[in-house]
């Protein structure tokens, strides 16, 4: 079931005769001209202010080619005022737009990617709907925006240009077509999900889930970053760690420096080998494998210096081997044998989740988010009644429908383990 409503008896020959997909290859208006000076945006901020509706919004980034997430491109289309393709490269304040979209409803897919980086410009909506949250309650099986697409409105959208570098100047006629083609049935697909979510009932959940999406903090910074350094698991001592770890500071601060991806500046393969080998010269260093293009060789004396300055430290200042505590409960696969009663209620309140996810067809992690389940199995609430329950999810920031369809049925759970799960 992918619509949130009951699935009926078909023969099977009409099962299968699933209408044509039909492509979208042209905006309907046209590909418009890029906005990059203040006199058409002035024009764009009068034209969308004076439209109808919702607006459909949606970013582009260039990630994996630049340093950081900010938008390169920023697309939207509203009744009466067409489509516009914003430059905030050339723009950078866009808070124009953004006061004249005031109390409108702004029609994204995957909104938590983009809205922070549309706040960067200026713009930060008042209200939102998300396509690729509203597919998920609808217990959809694919949620990218070509899929819902095609599912719901039987159009195709191509996706060839989503992983571009949308810094490039000029942008391409092709990138900004498809960029275009983007915003361009958004809002149609948002009336027809919102009669879906309506049907099946859930129609409130939705809402309860975008305002929680539009009003989620930013993130704070991680601790440590360079301790998710891919392979860093294979280092095996403080002293290699502690190579490890200025290496991937100085390529953080070379990458910001540059505007250039920290990947692309240096690969994590090579900080886990050099931090292996510990190379005490740029000759041994450009001997490893890692280090032997023309760009590292270029750049080899600046990591060499990363890597003397770590194995100079005293052995007081090299970094543990664990990273920061923190208030996270312990991998799962521990609790066995660290908690058993707490592996048993984490093992009866899965079962209903499972369970609440089938009948109500939504996935788990939108459910409930698998780090407050185990959070509430580790270390429950005092009483373990429904109210305590629901008061834990609430403060952990479950939704209120969450709390409704859960709290009981978990309090249950975690009170008798064993006639569970």
């Amino acid at each position: 079931m992918q619509n949130g409503t009951p699935p009926t008896s078909q023969p099977q020959d009409e099962a299968e005769a699933v209408p044509p997909v039909v492509p979208l290859l042209e905006p309907a208006d046209g590909v418009p001209d890029v906005v990059d000076t203040p006199e058409r945006l002035a024009q764009v901020v009068a034209a969308f202010a004076a439209g109808t509706g919702p607006v459909a919004v949606d970013a582009e980034r260039a990630s994996g080619y630049r340093y950081g997430q900010r938008a390169y491109l920023v697309q939207l289309r509203r009744e009466g005022a067409g489509t516009a393709l914003v430059d905030p490269a050339a723009l950078p304040d866009l808070s124009a737009l953004g006061e004249a979209l005031a109390g409108v409803e702004w029609v994204l897919h995957a909104a938590s990617q983009d809205l922070p980086c549309l706040a960067e410009v200026g713009l930060t909506p008042s209200r939102v709907f998300d396509t690729e949250l509203a597919a998920r309650l609808l217990g959809f099986e694919r949620v990218g925006l070509a899929a819902v697409v095609a599912q719901v409105l039987g159009r195709g959208l191509a996706k060839e240009h989503s992983a571009a570098d949308w810094s490039t100047r000029p942008l391409p006629l092709d990138w900004l077509r498809y960029a275009a083609l983007d915003v361009e049935v958004l809002v149609e697909l948002r009336d027809r999900l919102a009669e879906q979510l309506e049907v099946a009932g859930k129609a409130d959940w939705a809402a309860q889930e975008f305002d929680a999406e539009r009003t989620a903090p930013a993130r704070p910074p991680r601790v440590d970053p360079w301790r998710r350094a891919s392979g860093l698991h294979t280092v095996r001592d403080r002293r290699r760690l502690a190579v490890a770890r200025e290496l991937w500071l100085t390529r953080e601060q070379n990458a910001q420096e540059r505007d250039i991806s920290p990947g692309r500046v240096l690969p994590d393969r090579a900080i886990v080998a050099a931090a292996q080998a510990l190379p005490r010269t740029v000759a041994q260093l450009v001997a490893l494998p890692e280090f032997s293009g023309r760009g590292q060789n270029r750049r080899a004396p600046l990591w060499q210096a990363a890597i003397d300055r770590a194995l100079a430290l005293p052995d007081d200042a090299l970094p543990p081997m664990r990273g920061p505590r923190t208030d996270a409960p312990p991998p799962p696969r521990t609790w066995a044998d660290r908690d058993p009663e707490a592996a048993a209620r984490l093992a009866a309140a899965r079962t209903v989740v499972t369970r609440l996810s089938e009948q109500r067809d939504v996935p788990t992690e939108n459910l409930l988010q698998p780090d407050l389940l185990r959070r509430l199995c580790w270390s429950p609430p005092p009483g373990l009644d429904t109210a305590s329950v629901g008061d834990f999810l609430l403060a952990g920031g479950a939704r209120p429908w969450q709390v409704e369809l859960l709290a009981d049925e978990l309090a249950q759970a975690l009170a008798a383990p064993a006639d569970i799960g």
